[in-house]
């Protein structure tokens, strides 16, 4: 019955870069002293009864290198959105003008760098595990074809495929933190 055992490696990869995906949008909230438009990505405001990501509330721009702007469409949320940003841990002191809030980007002292570097890791680190449990799930649906029946070289040639994708993961999830580490680092 297991004899004809086919793992589904092209699912386990789609669900590690999956992991990889996230890794990249949480590194892009990351500031690193410029200004961008993704860093609000995380940030959501209460708004019309629910949790919405602030790009859906109003327009973000980057008018100059230090500075994001957001044009809130609704007057009633221009409170709710500053409040948002506030509370988001991100550092940026936002500045109302009428339904503008302005978010100047400080330069970032050398501290601020560091403890960034050490949120990027804690964001690697949880990227890892995400790939380290799609490898379990993997090894998982091995041993069970193992218990009904599949081949010990089978068993050791899929154990093979799963590790070696994990490896890979692994790998561009440290050479991700490494170049974010960098970026931040930079003066």
């Amino acid at each position: 019955m297991a004899e004809d055992f086919e793992l589904d490696t092209s699912d386990l990869e789609r669900r590690m870069e999956g992991a990889m995906s996230s890794l990249r949008t949480e590194f892009a909230s990351l500031r690193t002293g410029r200004a961008s438009a993704s860093m609000l990505e995380p940030v959501t405001v209460e708004a019309y009864g629910q949790r919405t990501p602030i790009n859906q509330v109003g327009t973000v721009n980057v008018p100059e290198p230090r500075m994001v702007t957001i044009n809130v469409w609704d007057k009633s949320l221009v409170g709710p959105v500053e409040k948002a940003i506030r509370e988001s841990g991100l550092g940026i002191n936002p500045q109302l003008n009428g339904t503008i809030i302005m978010l100047p980007i400080p330069e970032l002292n050398e501290e601020r760098r560091k403890e960034l570097t050490k949120v990027a890791a804690q964001y690697a680190e949880h990227a890892r595990v995400a790939v380290r449990n799609v490898r379990r799930d993997g090894m998982d649906r091995i041993k069970k074809a193992k218990a009904d029946g599949l081949s010990e070289d089978d068993q050791k040639f899929w154990e093979t495929e799963v590790q070696e994708l994990t490896d890979k993961y692994i790998k561009l999830v440290d050479e991700a933190l490494e170049s974010k580490q960098a970026e931040i680092m930079q003066v």
